[in-house]
């Protein structure tokens, strides 16, 4: 039996609190991934979240899809390097939610989603061995966050679903559309965390891009009564009550 269904020599069941979330034992951490289209994704959609499972002493992966680099001209490759800006910005960003910087090896604007790809990124996610997977919502209007989606679905199916797996949104309306969340997490305690994450993100535009997720916040709060909230949808096949 998996390791994590133990704690202190008896079968792991997770205590319930009121929000139907599990208050996961600190002493049983978890591995929790978060997938993203690029630096940025998964803190401006997911910020909150990975800071209060940090606080629980879960570990927590950003696993982003490409290092944002500016793709060269035709078919020559993509420039970016493992000291760019954009890296560099995700590590800050890691850092001050107490997660890891994991990066595929696509090119931004240029993501390919095909059977080699799918092998590699099932390896990839393989290798981080998930108790639960984040990754944005496939109805969105940036190609790299559609092939993410995709690529971290098919893993989850490869792996055997064996993770509890979860959509987030970003940008709505610009990017995520049609996103109805299912849970929700409190993030008030924990949104200056977020903010200072997204804007390590220093190159992209920040102030404007944190002031509509901020927006997608308030709203997700009123929506679940908190002053802040972010949204997950759960897929109907995940394993439930692994959200903070």
């Amino acid at each position: 039996m998996n390791r994590r269904l133990f704690l202190g020599g008896a079968v792991w069941a997770p205590v319930v609190n009121r929000q139907g979330h599990a208050e996961l034992p600190s002493s049983n951490p978890l591995n929790v991934v978060v997938a993203g289209g690029h630096p940025g994704d998964p803190e401006y959609g997911c910020g909150g979240t990975i800071v209060r499972y940090g606080r629980l002493g879960h570990r927590v992966t950003l696993l982003y899809l490409n290092r944002g680099e500016d793709p060269q001209q035709e078919d020559v490759g993509c420039t970016g390097a493992d000291d760019g800006i954009r890296v560099q910005e995700a590590k800050e960003a890691c850092r001050i939610l107490g997660a890891t910087a994991t990066f595929a090896q696509q090119c931004n604007g240029r993501a390919i989603v095909d059977n080699p790809h799918y092998h590699a990124f099932t390896e990839l996610l393989a290798s981080l061995d998930p108790d639960v997977v984040f990754t944005q919502w496939p109805i969105d209007n940036h190609p790299d966050h559609r092939a993410i989606t995709n690529l971290t679905y098919e893993a989850w199916n490869r792996l055997g679903r064996k993770a509890a797996f979860y959509y987030y949104e970003v940008s709505n309306g610009e990017d995520t559309l049609m996103f109805t969340p299912s849970e929700y997490v409190d993030i008030t305690n924990v949104e200056e965390l977020k903010r200072q994450a997204c804007y390590a993100h220093a190159s992209q535009s920040p102030d404007r891009y944190y002031a509509l997720q901020e927006e997608v916040a308030r709203f997700r709060g009123i929506e679940a009564g908190y002053m802040r909230a972010e949204g997950f949808i759960r897929h109907a096949q995940s394993r439930r009550g692994l959200l903070p």
